[in-house]
């Protein structure tokens, strides 16, 4: 008897999920409408209200504006396009000011007092042009990007301007066969993937967070934003004229965010249609009202919760790592540092890919975070190109102006547009960094699923850099 009862629950639930995706899947959509169109307007025949109606019509006038079905994305792309040039365009002098300062006048003061003090020259190298540079150049050349970028990330987020956004990619998610909310969850993973992964937890469906989790890498998370904008103005920008050179650069940048979302889409629903097949489930996003601009209180929480907050991160991350990266251009065996060793056995693999040797080493350094891959890079371009004397390390790269030291080392060290490009498509495709492969782990509870997501993406990193850089050799 309990046997039939479990077999007909069983059965009306199956006839109920049919009969449910047979009214088609806008359904959840047109009984929120309904409920909503029924509130207001019982609202409006109860409620009287002395408020100001002409800003709530000019708020539904921006919202259906911003949410438009085809002026939504133009205009995201737009916002999205204007912060990245404001970005560029702004951080140049105060970056040449930092370095100036740091690099080349506490860098030789710092010198010449270990040489006064008599330190032997690999604690001088380790302390000083291992530790002190790495840092110094994540601050002269990370902090004035951030410090614009994050402000105006943060101005657009308390508009509320944001929740518009996900609003707009909830119907292309749902198409994906995942849930609308991790459209939430991709845009908290554009300021930190490890956030993002953790705000995974909004969706109740095990399957669909599964998805969100394994996705949220595909969100360029803060510490590949100065990345992608360093390497975007470089190349990018550089192969334009001067006077389109940070627009393009800024389209270039837009550009692989977009990309972005659009594998985190494809992922999902190749990820929904096979080993975590299902089908999509619904929710309602309620928009938040537009607010006025706080100005002192978005630069605190952009200066001081994120800005200083992922600098100093950096900084943490960036001391070991430059000492690291100083031992292995320096312990030498059969007149070769370790280094050399790695870069000249990769480099055959690496130009496959569109890179070198020095960008797979130094990917494999800054997996404790992103925020140290250019500093990674350049110190072992220095080493590798020979544009250092005997003993002295990575040092020498840091005497000349920051934008202009950086592309001259780069160039030195065989880099071309083509490296410029798979650099910034690499950076979006590869491995999360070690916090957000530990939250994974401990959101799942899953090695497997860990595995899975740390190793899709360089997967996917690799072919689509071998597919550019084939098809690129093909069309020059």
């Amino acid at each position: 008897m309990e046997q039939q009862h479990d077999k007909n629950s069983e059965n009306i639930l199956s006839l109920a999920n049919n009969l449910r995706w047979d009214l088609g899947v806008n359904l959840h959509d047109a009984v929120v409408e309904s409920i909503y169109e029924d509130a207001s307007r019982i609202a409006r025949k109860t409620v009287s209200s002395k408020g100001n109606k002409a800003a709530y019509n000019l708020e539904r006038k921006i919202d259906q504006l911003v949410t438009s079905r085809w002026l939504g994305f133009p205009i995201m792309l737009l916002m999205l396009a204007l912060v990245f040039w404001l970005t560029i365009a702004g951080a140049n002098v105060p970056s040449g000011l930092l370095a100036a300062l740091l690099l080349d006048t506490v860098h030789p003061a710092l010198k010449s007092f270990a040489a006064a003090a008599g330190l032997p020259w690999w604690l001088d190298g380790v302390l000083i042009d291992g530790a002190y540079l790495a840092m110094a150049w994540v601050v002269a050349v990370m902090l004035p990007p951030m410090a614009i970028f994050f402000p105006l990330f943060t101005l657009l987020e308390d508009l509320g301007y944001l929740p518009r956004v996900a609003f707009n990619m909830d119907s292309l998610y749902r198409k994906a066969g995942a849930h609308g909310k991790q459209a939430l969850t991709m845009s908290m993973g554009f300021g930190c993937n490890a956030a993002g992964v953790i705000a995974a937890r909004v969706i109740d469906s095990p399957r669909e967070r599964l998805i969100a989790i394994i996705t949220n890498n595909f969100s360029l998370c803060n510490g590949r934003w100065p990345t992608q904008i360093l390497i975007a103005t470089i190349f990018i920008g550089g192969a334009a004229p001067a006077h389109w050179a940070g627009l393009v650069s800024a389209g270039a940048v837009v550009g692989i965010a977009v990309l972005g979302i659009g594998f985190s889409l494809a992922v999902s629903w190749a990820l929904s249609r096979s080993v975590l097949k299902g089908e999509a489930s619904a929710f309602s996003l309620e928009l938040p009202p537009y607010r006025p601009p706080r100005i002192w209180q978005t630069l605190y929480t952009s200066l001081i919760d994120r800005t200083i907050f992922v600098l100093w991160r950096a900084i943490v991350f960036a001391i070991p790592a430059g000492v690291v990266i100083w031992l292995v251009a320096n312990v030498h065996i059969g007149g070769q540092s370790l280094a050399e060793y790695f870069i000249r056995w990769a480099d055959p693999i690496a130009l496959l890919f569109g890179l070198n040797g020095v960008i797979f080493l130094a990917y494999i350094i800054a997996i404790p975070a992103n925020e140290i891959v250019i500093p990674t890079v350049l110190m072992l371009t220095v080493v590798s190109a020979g544009l250092s004397g005997v003993g002295a390390g990575a040092g020498v790269m840091f005497e000349l102006d920051s934008i202009g030291a950086t592309e001259e080392v780069l160039r030195a060290g065989g880099w071309t547009l083509l490296t410029g490009v798979n650099l910034m498509l690499f950076s979006l495709l590869h491995n999360p960094c070690s916090t957000t492969i530990y939250t994974i782990y401990k959101e799942t509870n899953s090695l497997k699923w860990t595995l899975v997501s740390t190793f899709l993406p360089i997967v996917l990193g690799l072919a689509i850099c071998f597919f550019v850089t084939q098809l690129w050799l093909l069309t020059a």
